[in-house]
């Protein structure tokens, strides 16, 4: 019926719309786009550049390097979308370049959603979403996705624990039975780590550097726990005092202190989750772990700390920050099993 409806109307897709990536999927190809979730604009007026292709992969090489006539943009934030117009600009943009077709038929579009998003936060998707040329859209969990896309058995009466680290959330679930029976949404992620490295630099070393900067440093020297051997690198910036360039060495002991903050609420959250659940699902997740998905899983010994942390055994999923789209695109694939689960923009007052 699915590839009936596609020959049809055309493809449908399913998005994870990321705080720092969106990732597309079709079914029957597998994922199609993946790029940063960034526009590069004029200020005056709010202009995406070069005709509104100053999207994704072009605008990230921007990214401190423009003069103060172009800004570049995230239009989400801790997965919340802060700027509708952007946001559909660069949902828009990334549709032409999946469906090339001039007149091709509007698809309908499955998007994965952190459940920290408020009712409203959940109108401004569906609008935006449509907007940006979709027919139909549904919502569906991240952890759900997360958690299929993993390769998790959620259909079975067994427990399954999954945490999902993005660029702007965390979300931690126990799944069983298709559905999630605790969770756990942190606006927290890996733009945070990023954040408290920017915020160390400053403190200790008077040292003022951007967010692309911290970003290559925590994934180029960061860990969650000591290495066998620490890595050193070095980040550059500009000294607060002086404005003037300068270097810094960084161990990975130096990153850990770092990003402690945002790794600690992480444990927390998957502590309480854990705590929410029966004696039974605990100890299904005892014996079968869990897994971490999303980009800010692919931080080293993370499933090493995270095992110490909480007595739960845990691993990192293959390809783990696509696992999200790849669970949505099995969704798509299987409508029928999972529409019922699905939220829809049919379902709007």
């Amino acid at each position: 019926m699915l590839d009936f409806v596609s020959r049809i109307f055309g493809p449908d897709l399913a998005i994870d719309l990321g705080t720092a990536t969106t990732l597309i999927g079709v079914p029957g190809e597998g994922l199609v786009l993946n790029e940063p979730s960034v526009v590069a604009v004029a200020p005056r007026g709010n202009r995406v550049l070069s005709s509104g292709c100053a999207v994704g992969h072009l605008a990230r090489q921007m990214w401190g390097r423009t003069p103060d006539s172009i800004t570049v943009v995230r239009p989400l934030r801790d997965g919340v979308i802060t700027d509708s117009n952007l946001c559909e600009a660069m949902l828009r943009y990334f549709l032409r370049k999946v469906r090339p077709q001039r007149f091709a038929p509007r698809p309908r579009v499955l998007i994965a959603v952190p459940g920290v998003l408020t009712p409203v936060e959940r109108r401004a998707v569906y609008h935006s979403m449509q907007r940006a040329g979709a027919r139909q859209v549904w919502l569906v969990s991240q952890a759900k996705a997360a958690a299929l896309g993993a390769g998790l058995p959620l259909a079975e009466p067994v427990g399954s624990l999954v945490v999902d680290i993005g660029g702007g959330t965390t979300e931690v679930a126990v799944l069983s039975m298709s559905d999630i029976v605790a969770g756990q949404s942190l606006r927290i992620g890996g733009d945070h780590m990023d954040q408290a490295l920017v915020d160390y630099l400053r403190r200790r070393h008077n040292l003022r550097i951007g967010p692309a900067a911290a970003e290559r440093l925590r994934i180029d020297g960061g860990s969650a726990a000591p290495l066998e051997e620490e890595r050193v690198e070095e980040v550059a910036g500009v000294d607060v005092a002086s404005g003037l360039p300068r270097r810094v060495t960084m161990t990975s002991g130096d990153i850990r202190e770092a990003i402690a903050e945002p790794l600690d609420r992480i444990v927390d959250a998957i502590r309480q989750t854990v705590d929410g659940c029966g004696p039974d699902l605990a100890a299904d997740l005892v014996s079968h772990g869990m897994v971490l998905t999303g980009g800010g899983a692919l931080l080293r010994c993370l499933d090493q700390y995270l095992t110490e942390r909480t007595g739960i055994p845990a691993r990192v999923a293959p390809d783990a920050a696509a696992a999200v789209a790849r669970g949505a695109l099995q969704c798509l694939e299987h409508l029928d099993t999972w529409r019922s689960t699905l939220e829809s923009n049919d379902d709007e007052p």
